[in-house]
């Protein structure tokens, strides 16, 4: 169907033609049966088996003949395809997405875990972001730069599959991690700047105080998002790890530093967000996306291809084949 999607008619009107194709051919019809005489005979038995390939084929003629009338019709109508360009001028926004490695991100209040539903998430909204360009920061005990701000979102996606905790010092440093996206953001020449930072736990790490990165970025006008993730009471969650690597789990409390998240968010005129589940997070990303609209002026140039000599030739071929097959092959006497 989408070979027709880009095909419009200049002439519509001139489909109301087909209406007369019944009427053509009852005219024939007519026509048919006046100059070729039916012969009654008490038996057909004589020429039962006297039925030619000429004779098969005789039929096909009105048929040509009327394929040939719908193609005129179709080139009175005007076939085009539209050939359509748009020259995209967008104002991009720059948004480094500041996530969390601690261990806690393993709590299994999530489906497989908190970690891997937030990278999930976190995918699904860079998809969304066409015209923008995206940074990954990551904070355990300490903080680094994943990904610096590009418009590759394909690698920005590859470096978010392959985030596991365990590779930084274990801990939660957000002033860390909110230091490393406003580091990455300060020099943008971007008017608009964001950072979305999503934690599951309280600052007990670092030696950036998150009220001191707090303040740094509402210097520079970076707005940012704060995002607590974890269900309400306790959890599944990582408590001690053994000496080949691997995590024990037991039930430990769930806490988050609102208050201090809160905080963040109102300092630099962004907003706080709690996620109690997968469904909850995902609608948390699909209101940042609301609400961080990207400025795009779009102009719009179309072209035009003209079909109708196709139809036209088409059905000039039909009315020589079917004249041409009437006439020779087929002939009939009289």
């Amino acid at each position: 169907m989408d070979v027709f999607s880009n095909i419009q008619f200049v002439h519509p009107h001139f489909f109301w033609l087909l209406l007369l194709l019944p009427v053509l051919g009852w005219f024939y019809r007519r026509r048919y049966q006046r100059r070729y005489a039916t012969i009654r005979m008490p038996s057909l038995e004589g020429v039962a088996h006297t039925r030619t390939w000429r004779s098969y084929l005789r039929p096909a003629l009105p048929i040509l003949r009327a394929l040939a009338v719908v193609a005129l019709i179709i080139a009175l109508a005007r076939p085009q395809r539209t050939l359509q360009e748009e020259e995209v001028k967008a104002e991009g926004i720059d948004i480094m997405l500041a996530m969390d490695l601690s261990s806690s991100m393993l709590a299994r209040d999530f489906e497989p875990d908190r970690l891997e539903v937030c990278k999930r998430v976190a995918a699904e909204f860079v998809d969304k972001r066409t015209y923008d360009r995206l940074g990954l920061a990551v904070f355990a005990g300490e903080a680094f730069t994943q990904t610096p701000l590009t418009t590759d979102h394909k690698v920005v996606k590859e470096f978010l599959a392959n985030l596991q905790c365990g590779i930084l010092d274990d801990g939660t440093a957000i002033g860390m991690g909110l230091a490393t996206a406003v580091n990455r953001l300060k020099d943008s020449p971007s008017k608009s700047k964001v950072v979305i930072l999503l934690t599951d736990g309280v600052n007990n790490a670092g030696y950036i105080k998150p009220v001191t990165a707090t303040e740094i970025a509402q210097e520079y006008g970076i707005r940012v998002y704060t995002i607590g993730v974890g269900s309400n009471g306790d959890a599944l969650t990582p408590v001690s790890r053994r000496t080949d690597g691997r995590y024990i789990f037991g039930l430990a409390r769930v806490e988050i530093d609102v208050d201090l998240l809160k905080k963040i968010a109102e300092m630099t005129g962004g907003r706080y967000f709690r996620a109690l589940s997968e469904e909850g997070l995902e609608e948390i990303y699909d209101e940042i996306d609301d609400l961080e609209k990207t400025e795009i002026d779009v102009t719009v140039l179309k072209r035009y291809s003209e079909l109708f000599h196709w139809f036209a030739w088409g059905a000039l071929i039909l009315v020589l084949l079917e004249v041409l097959l009437r006439y020779t092959l087929l002939r009939t006497i009289p």
